[in-house]
């Protein structure tokens, strides 16, 4: 294998960020015009070019990858519109589309509203270990999916394949080394095992002592990075009639967690810093069956068993900072009393799924040869056991152990009608039944069983102008089964909630330009939300201190609409530009909180009203490759927290909105590559400005410095991070 010395018409269509691949040929010329279908979208049920799939949907590649140097999927995402994600962890495991998803999760379990599938595993929920070593594409559908993927797609679903096992033996080396002493080692082979088996192994290793310095401690790495991540793959041509594809995983990412300041920078105080763990070993096996004459049978299996540890400081601080005898910057006039605790969650969590869809073969179209189908049924059982060690030795030396076990059951049935009403213009319409069950008991003696039967569906309307260019008009009904609330603080009335559905309005456009040198893909969107499911949270004093109770209870209603646009233009052999923008706008259209404090009106949290990124590829000479690219992000609410609980008299104040709303930003980011037939060597960086934002926020008293005044927490994101990376492929 080489790399390509060239540009080409085709990397446009092959990448949405880039317009340089690799190729086996240094010396390709111009891309043919068939080739403006070559991305593919490979988690649908039938497999579409993403010029033609009728939704708003981005795909990022390995070229995205690469360019961007992308170690894990929270580094590369930023390139999507109206995709956001929450910290609150060491990695990234929880995304927002369109302003709808999670944040976090503590004791409570959750349903969330963004999936995220792994070849063909479900790692929603605990994506974290979403490295991207040897990933061919992510795929960010934007919108309800509920037809396809269910109760966990009510917002969109990111599909992430890894590359497939190849017929010819090749492989590949990469070598990472930047600032914040972090190194990366990646090295993955694959070809034939026999004339009926093909094979692919990857494994990686990364890490990183973090960006975060504990200064009480004096160390630079309670914040770490250590992951690791293998896979195995084979392709097996059982017969001419059936092949089988089997996965393998196993994760092991043994980061620390040591973020939050009680100065809002990147220099803790704590003196019992976290931890943000999992280990995750999964089997995936898919069987097609194409001996039938008029159907194709596609059976999915998948097991994933997973072990989360995750924990933090709860004070942030070490013990005697408020004593002047231990902190010298202490007014002996103005010494204050403090608390002292951790909170740990381990949980053990194992997923298993089972898929039958049946497919209707080309030529064998119901409905006068006008209808193609496809019917499946779904199953998937998600156990989950907690154990959270809490302390807390305040003044009421209180100690708070729990247990909780989780099982839930989602079986679905699904069909999709694709029907050609005409040369140009197409129907698709999906109907999705599915049951959810749930069964909950925790060691408060709360017992909690919950079963919803849920609809979704879509109808798209396409119509094909001309071949270069597509219009489509749809409507989805995506949706997410309720839950329980398990804190028993909470009044009665909040300890369950019922499911959330959303009708998303859609009208998209889809065109090349240019002799296929460019492209333009937009869409405009209106979500309706009934019974939101929204994450709050009860200020409650508990002693001399302050108790934040996190829960999930439902708004009335809300609204969330917007634009998404993104574009790329190859202008000659060695310039290509790029860009995206999402625009958002949204509302509750009535909630109360759970203090009476009226948010009717409000806007949504983790929901920037613009999101945006630019780029430039310039390659002077076939060996030299110059990037510049440019993210921007508005400002935006942490939560849905408005209001807070000023004293003990049960009176509440708007908190200042310069305290709960991050700041917007713009980061500069770049690299250069050196290319040779085989070997490609690259410098680059993020956040060139080495700009200071902020990612996820809280307002409450926490600093026993100032006597615990109510203030802004922020966990600041990634600083300004480069290095090299040297790649190598045999």
């Amino acid at each position: 294998m080489t790399f390509t010395r060239s540009i080409t018409a085709l990397a446009v269509t092959t990448s949405l960020y880039s317009a340089f691949t690799f190729n086996a040929l240094a010396n390709d010329t111009l891309a043919q015009k068939d080739d403006i279908e070559t991305i593919t979208v490979k988690s649908d049920f039938r497999q579409q070019s993403l010029q033609k799939t009728p939704t708003s949907l981005s795909i990022l590649t390995d070229t995205d990858i690469k360019q961007r140097n992308a170690q894990h999927l929270e580094e590369l995402i930023a390139v999507t519109p109206n995709v956001n994600f929450a910290s609150g962890s060491q990695r990234a495991r929880y995304y927002q589309i369109r302003g709808i998803g999670e944040r976090s999760q503590f004791q409570e379990p959750i349903n969330p509203s963004v999936g995220v599938i792994i070849d063909e595993v479900d790692f929603t929920g605990i994506g974290s270990v979403a490295s991207l070593f040897d990933v061919s594409q992510a795929e960010v559908f934007r919108g309800p999916q509920g037809t396809r993927f269910g109760a966990n797609a009510l917002a969109g679903i990111i599909n992430i394949t890894t590359n497939a096992p190849t017929e010819d033996f090749e492989g590949s080396m990469q070598f990472d080394a930047g600032n914040y002493n972090s190194y990366g080692l990646g090295v993955a082979l694959s070809g034939p095992a026999s004339d009926a088996v093909n094979y692919r192994l990857a494994v990686n290793k990364y890490d990183s002592d973090g960006f975060i310095e504990n200064t009480h401690l004096n160390v630079k790495d309670t914040n770490n990075r250590d992951e690791f991540t293998a896979r195995a793959k084979l392709a097996i041509e059982a017969s001419n009639d059936l092949t089988i594809d089997l996965s393998a995983f196993h994760f092991d990412f043994d980061n620390g967690y040591d973020v939050f300041s009680l100065d809002n920078n990147r220099n803790t105080l704590s003196d019992e810093p976290g931890f943000d763990t999992q280990k995750t070993s999964a089997l995936a096996a898919k069987f097609t069956y194409q001996g039938l004459d008029t159907v194709t049978l596609v059976g999915l299996i998948s097991s994933a068993n997973s072990d989360l540890a995750y924990g933090y400081d709860e004070d942030w601080a070490y013990a005697g900072i408020s004593d002047p005898a231990i902190n010298p910057d202490i007014n002996p006039d103005f010494a204050y009393w403090e608390f002292s605790s951790t909170d740990h969650y381990f949980r053990e969590k194992s997923v298993t799924t089972a898929e039958l869809r049946v497919l209707s073969n080309k030529g064998e179209e119901i409905f006068n040869g006008s209808t193609s189908w496809v019917a499946g049924v779904f199953y998937k059982q998600d156990n989950e056991d907690l154990s959270r060690q809490y302390t807390r030795n305040d003044n009421n030396s209180k100690n708070f152990d729990f247990t909780s076990t989780n099982e839930r059951t989602n079986l679905a049935i699904y069909t999709q009608l694709d029907t050609k009403l005409s040369k140009r213009w197409t129907l698709v319409s999906g109907l999705r039944i599915e049951n959810y069950h749930a069964d909950y008991g925790n060691s408060d003696q709360f017992d909690d069983n919950i079963n919803d039967t849920m609809i979704g569906g879509k109808l798209v309307l396409s119509h094909q102008s001309t071949e270069d260019s597509l219009w489509y008009g749809s409507i989805n009904r995506g949706y997410k089964a309720g839950g329980h609330n398990t804190d028993g603080s909470l009044p009665e009335d909040l300890r369950s909630f019922d499911p959330e559905y959303l009708m998303n309005y859609e009208l998209g456009y889809k065109i090349t330009l240019l002799d296929n040198n460019a492209f333009v893909r937009t869409a405009l969107f209106y979500m309706d939300r009934e019974d939101m499911q929204v994450n709050s949270s009860r200020v409650t004093k508990e002693g001399n201190g302050t108790s934040f109770v996190s829960y999930l209870g439902n708004a009335t209603s809300g609204s969330n609409y917007g634009a998404e646009i993104e574009s790329a233009w190859t202008i000659n052999n060695s310039v290509n530009v790029y860009g995206s923008l999402g625009l958002l706008e949204t509302e509750f259209n009535e909630f109360t909180d759970a203090n009476q404090n009226s948010l009717t009106g409000a806007e949504q949290s983790h929901a920037p009203s613009y999101q945006f990124n630019v780029g430039i590829n310039y390659q002077p000479t076939d060996e030299w490759l110059f990037n510049l690219s440019v993210d921007g992000k508005d400002e935006f609410y942490f939560s849905d927290t408005r209001y807070f609980d000023y004293g003990y008299d049960g009176s509440f104040a708007t908190i200042p909105e310069e305290d709960i709303k991050s700041e917007s930003v713009v980061l500069l980011n770049a690299s250069v590559s050196y290319i040779q037939d085989n070997w490609q060597i690259k410098l680059w960086g993020r956040n060139l400005t080495d700009e200071e934002y902020a990612n996820r926020g809280f307002y409450f008293d926490n600093d026993s410095r100032d006597g615990y005044t109510p203030k802004a927490h922020t966990q600041l994101s990634e600083p300004l991070v480069f290095g090299a990376t040297l790649n190598y492929q045999f």
